[in-house]
């Protein structure tokens, strides 16, 4: 099928695809989150749900607004903090345990602007590598991320540190199934092009004007066959021939930042 000759599927179709954060939580069932923007977005969010607050003074006074008077806030020194984080984490005076973010749906963001991507990651498993992602999200406007439940991090707070806050922000979808997921965003309309080192075609050439969703996969590995398969094009960065490939969340931007200016003079 054409570029842009698929029409977008119609809102509110019975069912939702499935996905969610339903797995990787800790075994409390609470999420860990530490340093200065994480922890202010997530005070921030009004769908993020706080138990409580360890913080230094110079920590709260950091913060960007004031909180609620009855907020369950402890004050402790930098070395009690650092019992609660993990090794040599920059928690900057603020530790906060909050429960996990509600799921999102595919169908929740499929159907949203068409002029926004969205990002699915092929096994990309590291929390650094995901959090950066989240935040080039973030930054270039993408509708959501989307990951395979069994094979991504969990939300935690490695990840929120290297996404800077916009783990708050950008919908990530967690599905069982992600070749499936790419399916249903066919059907929803979307031109899934895969980024591999290996395509003829450059990701310029291989834009559309419609909806796009951009997959990449794990580093070293890149894809696997079945999810490249279920890609409309393959697609290369232009990169020289002085270095073999580029960390994943790098190119996830550059992706972004191409999409972004798409139509553009």
């Amino acid at each position: 099928m054409a570029k842009g000759e698929r029409k977008r599927a119609v809102r509110g179709r019975a069912g939702r695809m499935k996905g969610g954060r339903g797995s990787g939580k800790a075994t409390s069932g609470h999420v860990r989150l530490w340093g200065r923007h994480p922890v202010e977005a997530a005070l921030m969010n009004p769908a993020r749900q706080h138990r409580k607050l360890w913080a230094t003074r110079e920590g709260i006074a950091a913060l960007d607004g004031e909180l609620p008077p009855d907020f369950p806030v402890e004050f402790a020194d930098v070395t009690d903090l650092a019992r609660l984080v993990a090794k040599d984490a920059p928690h900057q005076g603020l530790v906060l345990e909050c429960e996990p973010l509600e799921d999102v749906f595919l169908d929740n963001v499929a159907n949203g602007d068409p002029a926004r991507p969205i990002i699915l990651l092929d096994q990309v498993t590291d929390p650094h590598n995901v959090g950066a992602i989240l935040r080039s999200a973030a930054a270039f406007g993408a509708a959501a991320i989307v990951t395979q439940d069994r094979h991504a991090p969990p939300e935690g707070g490695v990840l929120a540190k290297s996404a800077s806050g916009a783990l708050e922000t950008v919908p990530w979808v967690r599905v069982v199934n992600l070749a499936r997921a790419l399916g249903e965003l066919a059907e929803a309309g979307y031109w899934r092009i895969g980024l591999a080192g290996e395509a003829e075609a450059t990701l310029a050439e291989a834009l559309s004007a419609g909806p796009l969703a951009i997959v990449l996969g794990a580093e070293g590995e890149g894809m696997r066959y079945n999810i490249a398969q279920h890609c409309d094009a393959l697609a290369r960065l232009p990169i020289t021939s002085a270095i073999e490939s580029l960390n994943v969340s790098n190119a996830a931007a550059i992706a972004l930042y191409a999409v972004s200016t798409r139509g553009g003079g």
